[in-house]
């Protein structure tokens, strides 16, 4: 099974058409908009199956699948925190989405806390995190470092850092070009699982992505 995370920076029903040339059976999309509000017949077939979550009707966060993939919302607890969806795919695996917006990995930290108990070897927590441990000084005891640590208590580690053996902090590949400038570059995505799940990651060249988004699409295929 295929699964691509990415923040589209907006009007995805104009760019969908790009990331299904990945053919992903699941899809989980930052910033996009609410298909329930859009009159465009492509992107409405596009979102045959989907959840969507947002404040804003034009910028959210949706998960789509296509056709023979089965999946249901199962509503773990938010207490008022925005843009996470949590689904259980083909009554295998629980996955969720992730798009952490300000105060960012604080956000994330106090959801992943509230549903401790539900996460397990079985989850699969992919998504842009808008975090990185080289700003762990700006969070205080709700840092990226500590979501990580208490993950990997949970056998779950990004799938990115796994396979490459690099430390969080210090990664090579990027996900996020800040302004679409190539010299303001971060690692902010991720997908966090067990590792004997992870069939092959990858990050997508800017080259062929950075006219669509400052964040590159990130693709995990799961044993």
């Amino acid at each position: 099974m295929r699964v691509v995370s990415w923040n589209c920076n907006g009007a995805f029903r104009k760019k969908f058409n790009k990331i299904l040339s990945l053919d992903a059976d699941i899809y989980v999309i930052q910033e996009c908009e609410n298909p329930d509000i859009t009159l465009d017949e492509r992107y409405i077939n596009f979102s045959d199956s989907y959840v969507w979550t947002g404040e804003n009707k034009n910028k959210g966060l949706g998960i789509f699948s296509k056709n023979g993939i089965n999946f249901e919302e199962i509503y773990w607890p938010r207490h008022g925190l925005r843009n996470f969806i949590s689904i259980c795919i083909n009554s295998e695996f629980n996955l969720l989405g992730v798009w952490a917006c300000k105060p960012y990995i604080e956000e994330y930290y106090i959801y992943q806390n509230i549903n401790y108990e539900l996460i397990d070897e079985n989850t699969i927590i992919i998504g842009d995190f808008n975090s990185n441990s080289i700003w762990d000084h700006q969070h205080g005891q709700r840092n990226h470092s500590i979501v990580v640590k208490e993950l990997e208590a949970k056998n779950l580690f990004s799938a990115y850092h796994y396979l490459k053996r690099e430390e969080h902090g210090k990664e090579t590949e990027k996900t996020f070009y800040l302004h679409k400038h190539p010299d303001k570059a971060f690692h902010i995505d991720y997908c966090f699982l067990t590792p004997h799940r992870i069939a092959k990651f990858s990050i997508l060249a800017q080259q062929d992505w950075l006219e669509y988004s400052d964040h590159m699409p990130i693709v995990v295929d799961i044993k």
